[in-house]
C-alpha cells in the first residue's frame, strides 16, 4: 500500500510529486518483472518434475534437428544441445524442487510486496540461505582451483572452427 506519511517524508527530503510517483512506477514495475519471473521458473520446475531432465533433452534435441539440417553452423543451436546434454546428466530431483522453490519464493515476495507486506523477508532469507549453503557443500566437492580457468577455455575451444560450429572434438566432452 502506498503510505500518505511516507510521500510526505520524502517531500521533504527534496524529492519532488512526479519523482515520488517515478519511482513508486519503477518499485512497481520491478517488483511484477520479480514476480512474472518467479512463476516462469515455477513452471519450468513443474516441467522438469513431470518431464525430467532426459526427457527435456529428448525434446531440444528433437526441435533442433530439422534447425541443424538447415544450418549446421548455428551456435544457438549448438549451444542448446550442449546445454541439454549437460542437463540430461544432472538431478531431476534437485532441479524440479530448485526451480519450484526458487520461483515460488520469488512469487510470494513479489505478491507480498505489491500487498505491502514485508513479512516474507526473514522467510526468503532463511530458504535462500538454505540454499547457498547446500550449492556451497556440494561445489566443495567438486571444486578444482582451475574450475573456472577450464571452462573458460573449453567455452572458446568449442567455436573454434571456421563455421563458428563446435568442432567435432569439443561436442564429445562435457
Amino acid at each position: 500500500m502506498w503510505n500518505p506519511s511516507a510521500l510526505a517524508a520524502s517531500l521533504k527530503k527534496g524529492i519532488t510529486l512526479q519523482q515520488s510517483r517515478s519511482l513508486r512506477f519503477a518499485f512497481l514495475a520491478a517488483v511484477a518483472i520479480k514476480g512474472l519471473d518467479g512463476a516462469i521458473e515455477s513452471v519450468a520446475g513443474a516441467i522438469v518434475a513431470i518431464a525430467g531432465t532426459q526427457g527435456i533433452h529428448d525434446f531440444i534435441i528433437r526441435v533442433t534437428a530439422p534447425e541443424l539440417e538447415l544450418h549446421p553452423a548455428s551456435k544457438t543451436v549448438h549451444i542448446l544441445r550442449h546445454g541439454a546434454q549437460d542437463l540430461a546428466h544432472a538431478s531431476s530431483h534437485f532441479i524440479a524442487i530448485w526451480l519450484l522453490a526458487h520461483g515460488l519464493l520469488k512469487l510470494a515476495l513479489a505478491i507480498e510486496l505489491l500487498r505491502g507486506k514485508t513479512w516474507i523477508f526473514p522467510v526468503a532469507v532463511v530458504v535462500l540461505a538454505g540454499f547457498v549453503s547446500y550449492m556451497g557443500y556440494r561445489l566443495a566437492g567438486h571444486w578444482s582451483g582451475f574450475s573456472p580457468l577450464r571452462y573458460s577455455i573449453r567455452s572458446q575451444s568449442r567455436w573454434s572452427s571456421t563455421n563458428g560450429a563446435p568442432s567435432e572434438a569439443s561436442l564429445g566432452d562435457s
